[in-house]
């Protein structure tokens, strides 16, 4: 989609993803798999992107980054807004990989962080199985401006009924994905977990995810 996006602009050119060292694994394989080439940019001290670094890798070649917040050492990115002024001010776009979504449920939202493109992993967050078998299931949002770009079908709106929405609609689809895997069960079933939990029970869900991870941070310290 950030591809797309960039081509329906014109930018041709735009195929690098810059991915920091502790994003998590799987972001420089997605990018690659994609034709792009990846760019990594180190953290400091603290597990922060090194901003030096950042604004140095950016520049007209670049179509985005991707990022894990909290990163996968377990830290959040305190310089998240440094980051996305640097990548929105040189043309591209940020991508969240929502795999420690639950560490801030409830607690920022992660448009309001300036991604542009999410993903969740429901197993991870949402309290749906992963194991055998699954099926699992990694729901995609985006940005007002990248809605033209989703994959079809996408559920739309005709008057008062809800409708399938495919390429006819949305020309600058990406277009279909893969067949269905069977999972709807397991959409329903998240989506359900986050009404009985509410904005409130989400938060706490948060703040035990937390919690947990701190509680595990002790007790390996203390074991050496």
């Amino acid at each position: 989609m950030i591809r797309a996006y960039h081509r329906a602009r014109g930018d041709l050119e735009r195929n690098e993803i810059i991915v920091p060292q502790a994003a998590h694994g799987t972001n420089p394989a997605t990018a690659t798999m994609c034709g792009c080439v990846v760019r990594e940019v180190p953290v400091d001290a603290e597990g922060d992107v090194d901003i030096a670094a950042l604004t140095a890798a950016v520049g007209p070649k670049t179509a985005g980054i991707m990022l894990t917040n909290p990163s996968t050492l377990g830290v959040f990115e305190r310089h998240i807004e440094a980051v996305a002024r640097i990548v929105h001010g040189a043309g591209g776009l940020l991508y969240y990989d929502g795999a420690n979504l639950n560490a801030i449920l409830g607690k920022v939202r992660p448009g309001d962080m300036g991604f542009d493109v999410v993903h969740v992993n429901l197993h991870k967050t949402f309290s749906t199985p992963h194991g055998g078998g699954g099926p699992g299931s990694g729901p995609v949002g985006v940005a007002a401006r990248l809605a033209p770009f989703l994959p079809v079908p996408v559920v739309g709106r005709r008057g008062e009924r809800y409708c399938w929405l495919t390429e006819r609609d949305l020309p600058q689809s990406i277009g279909r994905l893969s067949a269905f895997g069977g999972n709807i069960g397991v959409l329903l079933r998240a989506y359900i977990y986050m009404r009985m939990l509410g904005r409130d029970g989400m938060a706490r869900v948060g703040e035990f995810a937390t919690l947990n991870a701190n509680y595990l941070l002790a007790r390996l310290t203390r074991s050496g």
